[in-house]
């Protein structure tokens, strides 16, 4: 299946077996039955290419409204929109939200979005007063899709396209890294800033930060985001 459709194919479970489903056009179910011998066909339902909009929903983290075009922002919120066409992190995550919940809480200052994805972080510092607001990445369809964003919101935010592990960073008084317990623990000791919010990594995940001193954890749903500072 791979070799037949290099650009997916959909597996579902059912009674006594497992099956492969294929979207393609009458070429490729003639490939498909060359190889496995007759199977089954039917057409694809009307509306099919918008249907995977509706597993992205707005949520709210406080008085922020984070969701995608379609959606309309709640009155009175601040509204942050999110285009997950790129499936680069529409705010839904926990560890998104955890990272949020920091921001919520804490006094603008400068900021570092390490790994920024779809620019989610950014654009909500942004709207809370923080600045000057630096986001990196190493992919560089994240980084086109977190420019894309930042423009969308009006949000003045530096995007750069930047391997964390390798290159300088820019300084700034918090620095915030929802990505992974391996790379916070290796970008930590390279880190030109004062705190750290780190994320992407499940509670029974602890990393230890030379140099830092742990001041809270959080959690939801299994995942968490711990806050360092550090020690004077």
């Amino acid at each position: 299946m791979i070799e037949l459709f290099p650009e997916g194919f959909e597996e579902v479970e059912v009674d006594g077996g497992l099956e492969l489903a294929a979207y393609t056009k009458a070429g490729g179910e003639e490939r498909l039955w060359q190889v496995f011998g007759p199977g089954m066909a039917r057409d694809v339902e009307s509306g099919w290419n918008e249907a995977w909009k509706r597993f992205h929903r707005p949520i709210r983290i406080g008085p922020l409204w984070i969701g995608p075009p379609w959606e309309e922002p709640e009155d009175g919120a601040l509204a942050i929109v999110i285009d997950p066409g790129q499936a680069f992190g529409t705010g839904s995550h926990p560890t998104t939200q955890l990272c949020a919940s920091f921001l919520l809480d804490h006094d603008p200052v400068s900021v570092l979005d390490l790994g920024c994805g779809s620019g989610v972080l950014s654009i909500v510092a942004a709207r809370l007063g923080y600045s000057p607001i630096t986001a990196v990445d190493l992919d560089e369809a994240a980084v086109s899709a977190a420019k894309a964003n930042v423009d969308a919101n009006s949000a003045e935010v530096d995007v750069r396209l930047t391997d964390v592990l390798a290159e300088s960073l820019p300084a700034a008084e918090l620095a915030v890294a929802n990505i992974a317990r391996e790379p916070v623990m290796r970008v930590a000791r390279r880190l030109p800033a004062i705190e750290l919010v780190a994320s992407g990594y499940l509670v029974s995940e602890d990393p230890e930060l030379e140099g830092w001193v742990h001041r809270e954890r959080r959690e939801l749903q299994g995942w968490v985001a711990d806050h360092f500072i550090r020690p004077t």
